[in-house]
Parts: structure tokens; C-alpha cells; sequence
């Protein structure tokens, strides 16, 4: 993963640019599973959230990680 990615200039940390993806997308998955219902099967939906946000950014900075096993 490189250190800093050039944005017409501007240099930003690889691990702001993949929080801020790993934001978005789990704003897109909270509308979902309030669409969808499944909040109710959750105990505690703050604590849920930043889990998921959580889990979406090791994924993420996993999968650009070129690890080979």
C-alpha cells in the first residue's frame, strides 16, 4: 500500500482515503438494513454501526494489501 495518494496535488494518507470509502459505505449499508428491518434484531445499533464501520475498514486496507498467505 503506498503511503500517500497524489489528488492534483494534494497528498492525502491511504488510511484517510479508505476510512472515507469505508464511511460511505457503511452509510449506504445503514440505510439498507433500516430499509430491509433488521435493526430490530439488534441490540444496540450505535455499537452495530461502528462494528460494521470497523469490519468495512479492515477489509478494505486488507484487500489493498497485497498479502500473500
Amino acid at each position: 500500500m503506498r503511503p500517500d495518494i497524489d489528488i492534483y496535488g494534494v497528498f492525502l494518507p491511504t488510511l484517510g482515503a479508505i476510512a472515507f470509502a469505508a464511511y460511505l459505505l457503511n452509510a449506504i449499508l445503514r440505510r439498507a438494513l433500516a430499509y430491509v428491518g433488521f435493526y430490530r434484531l439488534v441490540w444496540h445499533r450505535p455499537l452495530f454501526d461502528t462494528a460494521m464501520y470497523f469490519c468495512l475498514l479492515g477489509v478494505i486496507a486488507l484487500s489493498l494489501n497485497k498479502v500473500s498467505l
